[in-house]
């Protein structure tokens, strides 16, 4: 909000910028920065899920749960399960541990196998 003189003409003491307005911008430069990351991050657990519910033939808020367990069980980062998913779909790799975890995960939710993996005995 602008202060104004008596006369009607703005105070410069109010309207200029002090030394704080490179900060400000560069703070702002970061939250942009941040919002811009969150996007991409959240496009690619978004085609994570996805993958899973195509592959795994489930709901879309069941993919959404079983990228959180795999996650949490793994003790790796949401963002970074879904990079690997889309890793493995593009190339057939998975890390055991997560692809275990995602199976377990899987089996509970309905009765399906993530291709590729080796058959029930």
């Amino acid at each position: 909000m602008r202060r104004h003189h008596e006369s009607g003409t703005p105070d410069p003491e109010v309207t200029m910028p002090t030394d704080g307005g490179a900060d400000r911008i560069l703070q702002l430069e970061e939250e942009v920065q941040q919002l811009k990351d969150a996007v991409v991050s959240h496009a690619v657990v978004d085609q994570a899920i996805g993958m899973v519910v195509a592959l795994g033939r489930v709901s879309p808020d069941q993919g959404w749960t079983v990228l959180k367990e795999v996650s949490q069980r793994t003790n790796i980062k949401l963002r970074n399960v879904a990079d690997l998913i889309l890793v493995w779909g593009r190339t057939g790799l998975l890390p055991a541990e997560v692809r275990t975890v995602l199976e377990e995960v899987l089996d509970r939710l309905g009765p399906t196998q993530i291709p590729g993996a080796p058959p029930e005995g």
